[in-house]
């Protein structure tokens, strides 16, 4: 793991929005960019190692999650985060236009466009959370709550127990 130089527009968003944050380069050669993968390999713990995830309402509303590695997002805890009947998943090929990233290298931060969004109330936990740095490879370290403002997200229960 080592400190990186290179800007994405996750890092450009969190230096202009004076974000504190930590940024670490991992290795993809092995192809193992799940979120347990990557919590090992920058020496974390896959609850402290989020993943955002992106989901739609009936009527293409969509809305962000982000949640540890080590659980599974709840549909029907988020659809209630969202006050919505129901939500499911965007498909894969859907992710890049919308939000301007690769799986395995969403970042809550720098989408296309400021979407609603929810932690899970789990990261509260942490001083700090791993986050995507915008693409494959990168993941940035931020206060849960720092993070939170940038991307005017809330906190709820949206993780299956």
């Amino acid at each position: 793991m080592n400190k990186i130089m290179s800007k994405t527009n996750a890092l450009r968003l969190a230096e202009n929005a004076g974000l504190d944050f930590e940024a670490f380069e991992y290795d993809t050669g092995d192809g193992c960019i799940d979120g347990r993968s990557v919590a090992k390999k920058i020496g974390r713990s896959p609850d402290e190692v989020f993943k955002t995830l992106v989901a739609q309402a009936p009527g293409r509303e969509y809305f962000v999650f982000i949640v540890p590695s080590a659980g599974e997002l709840d549909l029907k805890k988020a659809a209630r985060a969202v006050s919505r009947k129901s939500i499911e998943l965007i498909a894969l090929k859907e992710l890049l236009p919308l939000t301007g990233y690769v799986h395995g290298g969403c970042s809550p931060l720098g989408m296309k466009k400021l979407f609603p969004t929810f932690i899970d109330e789990t990261a509260l936990l942490f001083d700090r959370i791993w986050v995507s740095g915008g693409k494959v490879g990168l993941n940035i370290a931020v206060v849960p709550e720092a993070l939170a403002k940038v991307v005017n997200a809330g906190f709820a229960d949206i993780v299956k127990q």
